[in-house]
């Protein structure tokens, strides 16, 4: 009789372990009930009709643009403390290694 017990306590106790796993992993979201995730939809920094667009590069609010469509210069849209919003020219390297406000070479472009 203490045995047929033992046995009937193991098996509940077993049960009870089971039981409570089972409950922890139906608690966690599956893939087929978690929420859809949604790419960014972020388009490119040009407009047919305007002169000066503003954009928003990544998730980060550190990324957003302002672009002159008619030259190729960028700004970044940036906060600070004292100043409040203010822009901070973006610079692109040129193949010769240099940093030029404008894209690509344009060092006769003044002359023109």
């Amino acid at each position: 009789m203490v045995r047929y017990i033992k046995i009937v306590m193991v098996m509940s106790a077993l049960f009870l372990v089971v039981l409570s796993d089972s409950m922890v992993l139906w608690a966690q979201p599956t893939g087929i009930m978690s929420p859809q995730q949604r790419e960014p939809q972020y388009q490119t920094l040009s407009s047919d009709n305007a002169r000066f667009v503003f954009g928003q590069v990544s998730d980060s609010d550190k990324d957003k643009f302002m672009l002159d469509t008619l030259t190729g210069r960028l700004w970044r849209i940036a906060e600070s403390g004292k100043v409040g919003m203010f822009l901070m020219p973006v610079s692109y390297r040129v193949a010769e290694g240099e940093y030029s406000a404008l894209p690509g070479n344009n060092s006769d472009s003044g002359n023109k």
